[in-house]
């Protein structure tokens, strides 16, 4: 019974809810959930329990939400002869590690889930893992990306994405190929923020790439915060910045920093692929304001079956979600399908009758409490099912074997306009290219722009931005200079509107022609050192000696 609708059929239930308020996701899930008990009890197969832990507000959540239901249908819509029927329990953590928790233990103990789908956030996972691990239940995540989750201890989580440290080579071979030599990373402060850094630090110091300086932002940061800190980053000459946030965060820093005048020329932007991969949803101001910035993005090979099915999730969300008109389907959206399908058949292999689930005594359930639970009696077999289930999905090659899916292809785009387009692509073994052609790359190990197309910078600038610019405040270098006893190597007089020094002479030349070929800005002014007197040795001797002192003279 749900709802108090015993007796009445699943269009008698649909009806009710459509005549009620706008349908949500969790009674979307209901629904599902309703139909396939039906299903279920008409073809004689074993419900299986599965819970799902998503925080159901976000746009993640709403994405994969639609596409876990779907999977679901479309499993056993191909599997009608199955045992088994896959039975989700499905909570939401509201964002919220502790209630992330406090949902896995509901999960575990009132309704003795033998897998959880989730959570989202890499900090909810590290709240659940140990539940995992106690009960021998499988947690499988496909949006958990830090590589902190990744160990040896925790042997029953899997990991249904790409681990953020995956990416960082990718972003190091487009930064060495246009030639920058600094970069400051800006970032959320969250497990899923922090997690990917040292990673990427220590693929920048590779090829010689210096972070002078790492900018953190707080997910609660207000938008004075956001636009003191964008303040911060204009002062400093670096100009390339890569971004790794949430795509909640993202669009208020791309939206401030286009205020503050971040978005024009001269300026980089290198967004990581937890942003690019859902740009397509994001609000048409925000990628707007996006205008000239790079995205890493997972590549998903075309098949007629993923065409398909983004045809089927678009016209499910537009009578589902008629008020959010902006969601697509994403990479996250697939890696959940695959999973449900990767779970759906282990389930079936392991052979399962409803029977004992958890081996422990049975209690009455008042309260959900560490000491009552015990270990799963299918957790291990069902484990090593989904990790030897290897297929073709619909985000691709589907292979849990590592317990994390193995980097194969990343998409480097270009946002520009409403959408963006496409620049080029990056693998371990080719580096990045241009196309692809079957697969493989054109070229091997490129390392230079001539390997990606063209792209429009921001301030719809077409050409590639040198990296730094003299910053708005900050010290000059003072470089002291001496009229020497021939003119052609070294003389400087005073302007006399503005009050500056001008050098000029062969040395003074070679100076600021090595100043140019820095990777990055050096303001500098000159300071005389001397008078018309004293251009002979004894005063050059004096001028060394003051320099040594550090001895500034106006």
């Amino acid at each position: 019974m749900i709802f108090g609708l015993q007796g009445k059929t699943l269009a008698d239930f649909a009806t009710l809810v459509m005549e009620r308020a706008t349908q949500t996701i969790i009674i979307l899930f209901l629904i599902a959930h309703f139909g396939a008990a039906q299903n279920a009890t008409k073809t004689g197969a074993e419900e299986f329990p599965v819970g799902v832990i998503l925080d159901l507000g976000t746009l993640v959540g709403k994405v994969t939400g639609t596409s876990i239901q779907m999977a679901l249908e479309d499993f056993y819509a191909v599997h009608r002869s199955y045992n088994t029927r896959i039975a989700l329990h499905i909570r939401d953590s509201r964002g919220n590690n502790i209630q992330a928790a406090s949902a896995a233990l509901d999960l575990l103990d009132n309704h003795n889930v033998q897998v959880i789908i989730g959570p989202q956030k890499s900090s909810q996972a590290s709240f659940v893992l140990d539940l995992g691990n106690t009960t021998q239940v499988p947690i499988i995540s496909f949006t958990a990306t830090s590589p902190s989750l990744y160990s040896g201890g925790l042997p029953y989580f899997v990991r249904a994405t790409l681990n953020d440290s995956a990416q960082v080579n990718s972003i190091a071979s487009l930064i060495r190929a246009y030639g920058w030599r600094q970069v400051v990373p800006v970032y959320e402060d969250t497990d899923y923020g922090r997690g990917i850094i040292p990673y990427l630090v220590d693929a920048l110091q590779i090829i010689d790439v210096r972070v002078p300086y790492r900018s953190v932002i707080t997910p609660s940061a207000r938008s004075g915060q956001i636009t003191q800190e964008l303040y911060k980053l204009m002062t400093m000459q670096t100009r390339v910045f890569i971004v790794h946030m949430s795509s909640d965060l993202a669009s208020k820093l791309f939206i401030k920093a286009k205020e503050v005048g971040m978005m024009k020329k001269g300026f980089v932007w290198i967004m990581t692929d937890g942003i690019t991969n859902l740009i397509d949803s994001l609000n048409p101001s925000v990628v707007e304001a996006m205008n000239g910035a790079l995205g890493i993005k997972f590549y998903v090979p075309k098949s007629e079956e993923l065409d398909s099915f983004i045809m089927r999730w678009n016209r499910k969300i537009q009578l589902d979600s008629p008020n959010d008109p902006s969601l697509k389907p994403s990479i996250f959206g697939l890696w959940g399908y695959d999973t449900i399908w990767a779970v759906a058949q282990a389930v079936e292999k392991i052979g399962f009758n409803n029977g004992t689930l958890f081996q422990k005594p049975a209690a009455p359930r008042t309260s959900t409490s560490l000491d009552t639970l015990q270990t799963s009696a299918y957790g291990s077999e069902l484990l090593n099912n989904i990790l030897q289930n290897k297929f073709s999905g619909l985000s691709g090659y589907f292979d849990l074997s590592d317990r994390q899916l193995q980097v194969s292809t990343f998409q480097i785009i270009n946002v520009v306009g409403k959408g963006w387009r496409e620049i080029g692509f990056w693998t371990v073994e080719n580096g990045i290219s241009r196309k692809l052609n079957h697969g493989k790359f054109m070229t091997r190990y490129a390392q230079s722009v001539s390997d990606l197309n063209n792209a429009i910078w921001p301030g719809k600038s077409t050409e590639i931005p040198r990296g730094w610019e003299i910053p708005v405040s900050g010290k000059k270098l003072q470089v002291g200079v001496h009229r020497s006893m021939y003119e052609q190597f070294m003389t400087n007089e005073k302007d006399p509107i503005t009050g500056t020094t001008k050098a000029s002479g062969f040395s003074v030349d070679i100076f600021e022609e090595a100043v140019k070929r820095l990777p990055y800005a050096l303001p500098y002014e000159y300071i005389a050192f001397d008078n018309n007197e004293d251009r002979g040795r004894a005063g050059y001797n004096d001028f060394v000696y003051q320099v040594y002192l550090k001895v500034m003279r106006a």
